[in-house]
């Protein structure tokens, strides 16, 4: 079934509807979520299974076990440790690069499987690991993977209307959000096999959503821009965007197409430098940032950790993972979706941070007050801290989890889009390795005080929105430049300039 709509574009209206191929287009492309969010909830389950533990960190699990002197929040800090995590996203940082340089010369086909590839032999390698090289280099290749399945996501944002953009670009978290609870329920059932080697199952079932990727890439077809720009096929640019539209009255569409794909951007990341794209680079800047200082990695790849440091069992620590990060996550991904264009960004942002603020305070009094450096919290307390963990999880996955990718992929025009998604890719994993290396030595010398620090951020970034980020819902990508202009603060620097500035074109 497709719904009627018109597509608007820079005083024009493009004719189209919601087509099937769009919606096809829109799951393969969340397919990358998934395999994200997995990766997410595996490495945080099987890093606290004592069986994977003993097995490559034994020096953690000899703390763990047998040390009585250690605070319990020092119990898992390791450098190596971390490593095991962090190694990733090094690897997609890097890979993200090339990716956008295969995907702009090759298509998207190409990258995607070059990422499927690279996933599938990290899931394998990481399955069958028999020392830590093999585990930590399994992990590169699932981060090179990562770096070139989010091309996918990245490129489908340009079919989207812009009356639903929102609620289809947050479906990709969403995704996101099944991921993780898949892994965390796969290490809840993997943790209790007998033998020891249930890691083992939890590791490699990350080839699964992988492979489903990789053979959805052999049926993608091109997109128009693609043909034009690439094979300069307008007859079959019109015919695909005809199959996408739902109607073959598409060619205003395709006559900005062509004039659009004829523009050859000369030098994006020094036109993104220029003064009147400072709000894009600031947001580009800021956004992927402030998203992983709100401190969701805390509980994203340490939750299990983090349970077994307030006095829970192994077993119990991986079903309260799974049960939060997943169930609400996912749960409050999908209210996100169904309002995200009604509210809008801002309101969502806001009362979201606030809410992630006020949460993370509870915790940390709690834990200040009743979790020393050795033994554990009451049971009461414990409920206490696993109910503010819901009402955060929750508050993040309805407002920065989804909108932390959203904002920024809207907000770009053509001469600086890929210079700007690049960098919002880059400053993402950038934090996201740093957090992730540091956040165990930072729970064993901040102890109660790790979430007063993340809230402190949290705190600075819902002010931010508030007085920097102008409201981008319902607003077509090709006029997003006007929100600036329209902005109390932002004006100063677009307004000051000679509105017929062109970009550097070649």
């Amino acid at each position: 079934m497709a719904v009627g709509l018109a597509i608007s574009s820079e005083g024009s209206q493009y004719n189209g509807r919601m087509t099937s191929f769009v919606v096809l287009s829109c799951m393969m492309a969340a397919m990358g979520g998934v395999i994200f969010g997995y990766d997410i909830g595996i490495s945080g389950g099987v890093t606290s299974m004592e069986p994977f533990l003993r097995k490559f960190f034994p020096e953690v699990y000899t703390k763990m076990k047998e040390d009585t002197e250690i605070s319990n929040y020092c119990k898992f800090d390791s450098q190596l440790l971390t490593s095991f995590t962090s190694s990733l996203y090094v690897a997609g940082l890097v890979a993200s690069f090339f990716a956008s340089s295969v995907t702009r010369y090759f298509g998207r086909k190409p990258s995607i499987l070059a990422g499927g590839a690279a996933f599938l032999s990290g899931s394998a390698l990481n399955g069958a690991a028999s020392n830590l090289f093999m585990l930590i280099f399994g992990r590169v290749l699932l981060g090179v993977g990562v770096g070139f399945a989010n091309q996918f996501p990245c490129t489908s944002l340009k079919w989207h209307h812009h009356t639903y953009r929102g609620a289809i670009s947050n479906g990709f978290q969403l995704c996101v959000g099944i991921g993780v609870l898949s892994a965390n329920s796969i290490n809840f059932g993997t943790e209790k096999i007998e033998g020891g080697w249930g890691w083992r199952i939890s590791l490699a079932m990350a080839a699964v959503p992988a492979a489903i990727l990789t053979v959805g890439a052999f049926f993608l077809p091109e997109t128009p821009n693609s043909l034009i720009q690439r094979h300069n096929d307008h007859q079959k640019a019109k015919a695909m965007l005809q199959r996408i539209r739902g109607t073959t009255d598409v060619q205003a569409e395709l006559e900005d197409l062509t004039k659009a794909s004829s523009v050859s951007i000369k030098h994006p990341f020094k036109n993104i430098l220029q003064r009147k794209y400072r709000p894009q680079l600031v947001m580009a800047i800021a956004i992927p940032f402030f998203q992983q200082v709100t401190g969701i990695n805390v509980i994203s790849f340490y939750a299990p950790i983090l349970f077994r440091t307030i006095g829970l069992s192994e077993s119990v620590s991986l079903i309260m993972s799974a049960l939060i990060a997943g169930v609400v996550g996912t749960a409050a991904t999908f209210i996100s979706m169904l309002i995200v264009d009604k509210l809008g960004r801002r309101v969502m942002l806001i009362f979201g941070g606030v809410q992630m603020l006020l949460s993370q305070t509870v915790i940390g009094c709690v834990m200040a007050s009743e979790l020393g450096d050795h033994g554990s919290i009451g049971k009461g307390y414990a409920y206490l801290v696993l109910t503010m963990i819901c009402i955060y999880v929750a508050g993040f996955a309805w407002s920065w989890g989804p909108l932390g990718w959203l904002v920024p992929s809207e907000i770009f025009p053509l001469e600086i889009r890929s210079a700007g998604q690049s960098i919002v890719v880059a400053v993402n994993f950038l934090f996201t390795f740093i957090i992730a290396q540091t956040f165990l030595a930072m729970l064993c010398h901040f102890k109660s005080g790790i979430f007063f620090f993340f809230g402190g951020w949290v705190a600075v970034m819902t002010a931010f929105v508030y007085f920097l980020l102008p409201e981008t819902k319902n607003k077509p990508i090709e006029l997003m430049d006007r929100v600036w202009k329209d902005h109390w603060f932002w004006k100063r620097i677009t307004g000051e300039l000679d509105e017929n500035c062109e970009p550097q074109f070649a």
